[in-house]
């Protein structure tokens, strides 16, 4: 089991809108924290990780590279570190060079809904000509959340089929399988080559979660899914244990059903490879 999908959270790294809005949603003491070897202990029975960085100064969330980079080195032959760079940033390209060349990082973390941009707008295509140039994926979050301030109408899936038809070659990731868009991003994945999606924090809505399957499977792209959890709210263990239960809602009717094999093969899908994270 390798999980596409984990991030890390030390002390002042989510302040502002985002904090405001946890709260409100969690509870006035709900602490927003995740710390490397919290995170560690969620992933150490996996093969592997990815674990974000986060650079949305729109919302309050900023995660350092540098953050990220220094917990990844120590476990390089498990953790894979990406990048986050605020598109809206006149040197983003150059920062995520640095990053990677520098820092060893191995992806670009991107979220339009967090860091208030267009994904579309021709003028962040020189960053992903640079994900491209450096050969790294990239992970969006495409995708609803609850920060007041977020650009939800820069979320959709459909904003990225722009992007993978410049860029062909460069592997892009929709987490959350572009939830509640599911069906556009099914259909975004479906038709370009080298996009995936991941199930990340879906576990937890049942219905939606099922359904989500059950479109992918009739649309014959179960695997294009990536198994990942979204730690801190979600560990890897629960988002696997959400995964086998997937078909408990439509027992003892005629429903359609996600076979264990075809599960199997998501748990166990070799994340590392279809990205080009190991050569």
């Amino acid at each position: 089991m390798f999980d596409c999908h984990t991030h890390v959270f030390g002390p002042g790294h989510v302040g502002g809108a985002a904090l405001e809005a946890v709260k409100r949603v969690w509870g006035e003491k709900y602490e927003m924290k995740a710390l490397p070897e919290e995170n560690y202990e969620c992933v150490k029975k996996c093969v592997g990780a990815i674990v974000l960085a986060f650079d949305a100064p729109a919302t309050g969330m900023i995660v350092p590279n540098e953050y990220v980079a220094e917990y990844t080195s120590k476990f390089l032959d498990k953790l894979f570190g990406f990048a986050s760079v605020d598109p809206n940033k006149w040197n983003a390209p150059s920062l995520l060079e640095y990053a990677v060349k520098e820092l060893g990082l191995k992806g670009l973390k991107l979220a339009p809904f967090y860091q208030n941009f267009y994904p579309d707008g021709k003028k962040h295509f020189p960053l992903y000509a640079k994900a491209a140039e450096l050969n790294i994926p990239i992970l969006w979050h495409q995708g609803t959340s609850f920060i007041p301030e977020g650009f939800l109408e820069a979320s959709r899936p459909a904003a990225l089929d722009p992007i993978a038809r410049e860029f062909p070659h460069l592997k892009m990731i929709i987490a959350h399988m572009g939830h509640p868009w599911i069906g556009e991003c099914i259909s975004v994945v479906r038709k370009n080559t080298n996009m995936y999606m991941d199930l990340s924090a879906l576990g937890t809505r049942s219905w939606q979660y099922y359904n989500a399957m059950v479109l992918a499977k009739e649309y014959g792209v179960l695997n294009k899914i990536l198994f990942g959890s979204d730690y801190p709210f979600f560990t890897s263990e629960e988002t696997k244990e959400s995964l086998y239960q997937i078909n408990h809602l439509v027992e003892g009717t005629n429903m359609p059903r996600i076979l264990n094999s075809e599960i199997e093969a998501i748990v166990h899908r070799n994340t590392p490879e279809l990205l080009g994270l190991v050569k």
